[in-house]
């Protein structure tokens, strides 16, 4: 039976834009989403989808079919950014200084749409779908977290989704292979010698010696070194004893993280080096990076895609990005594609108006419905 999602997404359009208002006016920072938490469960209940809480913040949800088949999930993150809004809309956060800058209320309304309709749908439904509601994306990463919690036992694939404001309102984006960075935070210190800024010979500018690292690291081949955050100093008249600095490394691949990383590390005591300063440099492995490595399933995403919303709105990205998700965790634990869903508005993502269209989420229900729904009947995860 051929199942029209983007009709079955429509015919929730109401529902889930009101449901998609309420999280965008309760945005919550990384691992304190309790009051999402507590609506996604609100909302799973009235649906009848069991579930059940993880870590915390996180929900594992699933809806079984009649038929046998393959079973999948589908993940959403739930949380938000230390950003005030300024969107002037008339759903816009109650939460100071808190939004979401980055499309997860979106997210989240999507997969609970997709789960509406799958769980409508049980009786031709193959296997199972399991629908992984994710704490603190944003911060140090909840997928390890919630994957050591079992949210993919007994899963053979999944599939999310992140919104793009490159790409118009109803459009999905397709991409092969690598896709999103694998990146590493790291801390600097370069440690030199206070003394009078008269007498500047008899100590050593950590200042002046971070401001020859700075455009050194910056020149690091294989990927982007952004630094951002740079902190020296006490008072106008005294040379700077200690300077510290903070920033990310992204690029393509975990080999290639790992050469920048230990690059990065060499720079930085070479240059302190010269200027007899001495440097402490703290790295620390972040996303793993995103890689729609199985060319069949992404094909099997991207041929639900045409089917879903036609031929006319489903683009193929031809270029990885380096920005980072922590979504490629699950693609290393089980199989899977990452896809993206038009956001329709001009403001990039982490800005402070940053805001997609109501379509989004009837894009994003009916894409991880139609994937999930065709993976489980006719998947192939080889």
């Amino acid at each position: 039976m051929l199942v029209n999602f983007l009709e079955e997404a429509e015919n929730l359009r109401g529902k889930l834009t009101e449901i998609r208002k309420e999280f965008h006016r309760n945005p919550e920072i990384g691992d304190h989403e309790f009051h999402t938490a507590e609506l996604i469960e609100k909302y799973l209940d009235e649906a009848g989808i069991t579930h059940r809480r993880v870590i915390g913040t996180g929900i594992i949800a699933r809806v079984d079919g009649k038929l046998s088949g393959r079973n999948c999930a589908v993940r959403s993150d739930i949380d938000a950014l230390p950003v005030t809004e300024a969107t002037g809309c008339d759903f816009v956060s109650k939460n100071p200084g808190m939004m979401h800058a980055c499309g997860h209320d979106v997210h989240i309304t999507g997969a609970l749409g997709a789960a509406m309709i799958l769980h409508s749908r049980r009786d031709e439904l193959s296997g199972s779908v399991t629908f992984i509601f994710q704490p603190n994306e944003e911060g140090d990463g909840g997928a390890d977290r919630m994957i050591e919690a079992g949210c993919l036992d007994d899963v053979e694939a999944v599939f999310g989704c992140h919104v793009d404001p490159a790409l118009p309102a109803g459009h999905v984006g397709i991409k092969y292979g690598d896709f999103y960075a694998a990146s590493a935070t790291w801390k600097v210190s370069v440690i030199g010698k206070s003394a009078h800024g008269a007498q500047r010979d008899k100590g050593i500018d950590s200042i002046e010696v971070a401001s020859h690292i700075v455009p050194e690291i910056l020149r690091i081949p294989g990927g982007v070194v952004s630094v951002g955050m740079l902190h020296a100093g006490t008072a106008n008249n005294i040379l700077a004893g200690r300077a510290e600095m903070a920033g990310i490394i992204r690029t393509y691949g975990l080999e290639a993280r790992s050469r920048m990383c230990n690059e990065l590390r060499e720079v930085c005591e070479n240059v302190a080096g010269k200027f007899g300063a001495k440097c402490e440099c703290a790295i620390t492995d972040s996303c793993v990076g995103i890689v729609n490595d199985n060319d069949r399933i992404t094909a099997m995403c991207e041929a639900s895609a045409r089917e879903t919303f036609g031929d006319s709105r489903v683009d193929i990205i031809e270029r990885p990005l380096f920005i980072s998700e922590d979504f490629g965790s699950y693609l290393i634990a089980k199989t899977g594609c990452f896809y993206h869903i038009g956001a329709g508005c001009e403001y990039p993502l982490h800005s402070d108006k940053f805001l997609p269209v109501p379509d989004a989420i009837i894009t994003a229900a009916a894409m991880h419905s139609s994937s999930a729904y065709n993976y489980n009947k006719t998947g192939d995860s080889k």
